[in-house]
């Protein structure tokens, strides 16, 4: 069970999500300088996490106490979940954000594209063309479904795409920064009163 509470005045949102195979929880601030601190067990998530932090502008606190003697999954996918429930939280009702945003990022060799809406309707089309079966102690198949988790909370229309790369990590890290960049756009306020929707509403 995910718990949101919102803080509008600060665009502050934070979360909780409490299983019987993971405790996570999730703190944002929208408006502010992108300090992370990330203390999920694995260490290659925290590392992605803290570039999410700081290429979005985003401030996070995320912890996640996980059943890491199975594997990395319930981890990754609740740090995923309670992190997207949180910065619902933090938009509240959506007023006056830009809605769309989009980056490319390199790293290197590697070139990433992410394309985010803030729509309300949650999906996720993500290909990484990771090639190693882990990065870290981080199963690769599970970083895709880091975003896909993350848009079903957010409530968001995800597009990450790796253009070109050969190193994972590299590949992983623009991504991460990509994505980033799109989101720092998307919940950046544009029109205040405004709803960004034709419909009227978010």
């Amino acid at each position: 069970m995910t718990s949101p509470t919102t803080n509008v005045p600060g665009r502050c949102g934070s979360a909780r999500r409490t299983t019987s195979e993971t405790e996570c929880s999730a703190r944002v601030t929208l408006d502010a300088g992108g300090e992370g601190a990330a203390a999920t067990g694995l260490g290659f998530l925290n590392h992605m996490l803290a570039a999410l932090a700081r290429h979005s502008g985003i401030d996070l606190e995320v912890t996640c106490k996980g059943d890491l003697h199975v594997d990395d999954h319930h981890s990754v996918e609740d740090t995923a979940l309670v992190l997207g429930s949180a910065l619902d939280a933090a938009l509240a009702d959506r007023t006056g954000i830009a809605r769309f945003g989009s980056a490319y990022a390199p790293l290197d060799e590697s070139l990433a594209r992410a394309v985010i809406d803030l729509s309300g309707r949650p999906g996720a089309w993500v290909d990484l063309a990771l090639t190693r079966e882990r990065l870290g102690d981080v199963s690769c198949e599970n970083l895709p479904h880091f975003f896909r988790s993350l848009a079903v909370t957010l409530r968001a229309t995800i597009h990450v795409d790796v253009l070109k790369g050969e190193n994972d990590h590299h590949k992983a890290e623009a991504a991460f920064k990509a994505f980033a960049l799109a989101l720092r756009e998307a919940v950046s306020l544009r029109t205040p009163g405004a709803v960004p929707s034709t419909k009227g509403v978010m």
